[in-house]
């Protein structure tokens, strides 16, 4: 496994505060994971045209990296020093690769829950799909079996409990971007509401 290291920058993004731990925040109740039936699918506009599904086997068996990072959430906490383990999304790019017209992803999770992302920030090498944090596999609470992480983007973007990537070839808004919330996340521009784009 390799190590992306921690930055020894500790300045947090504008209007940030340091949480007292990791805290649950989420929308609707916690899944129960099945592993018979779980599948992460990738579909949208593929390079071949296909829907591709992997199972957790198959997941486990892509590369892993560590990644070192704090945690925005848009609510203006941030957990500092999270230590996250889980397979670098540009594998799955990789993998899968979308279509040259891709210009968005639609990072989907239980119930139906999705946030959209840039094609950029999806496909950064510090985004994830992790599956431990601090060590030790992530609980219910947390997104087990896996969750999103794009540490230079607000909480929301990278959702438990994922489910599916789809390739967009334009800007499709999620749960949260169709209630208000900004397209982007970035926190060091405090990106937080639609109004601002």
């Amino acid at each position: 496994m390799t190590e992306v290291r921690r930055a020894t920058d500790r300045v947090l993004p504008p209007g940030q505060l340091p949480a007292d731990g990791f805290r649950v925040r989420h929308y609707g109740p916690v899944p129960r994971f099945r592993p018979q039936t779980w599948r992460l699918t990738v579909n949208g506009a593929t390079a071949d045209c296909a829907e591709h599904h992997l199972d957790y086997a198959a997941l486990s068996r892509l590369p892993r990296v560590r990644l070192c990072a704090d945690l925005h959430c848009v609510t203006k906490w941030t957990v500092l020093d999270n230590t996250w383990d889980g397979v670098p999304t540009r594998a799955l790019l990789d993998l899968y690769p979308p279509a040259p017209e891709v210009t968005h992803v639609m990072a989907w999770a239980e119930y139906g829950y999705s946030a959209t992302l840039r094609l950029e920030d999806f496909a950064s090498p510090r985004a994830l799909l992790a599956t431990h944090h601090d060590g030790a596999p992530l609980t219910p609470e947390h997104g087990f079996p896996l969750r999103l992480v794009v540490p230079h983007l607000y909480a929301w973007k990278g959702p438990k409990w994922l489910r599916g990537v789809e390739y967009l070839t334009e800007l499709v808004r999620g749960f949260w971007e169709e209630r208000g919330y900004h397209a982007v996340g970035d926190p060091w521009r405090e990106e937080r509401y639609s109004y601002q784009e």
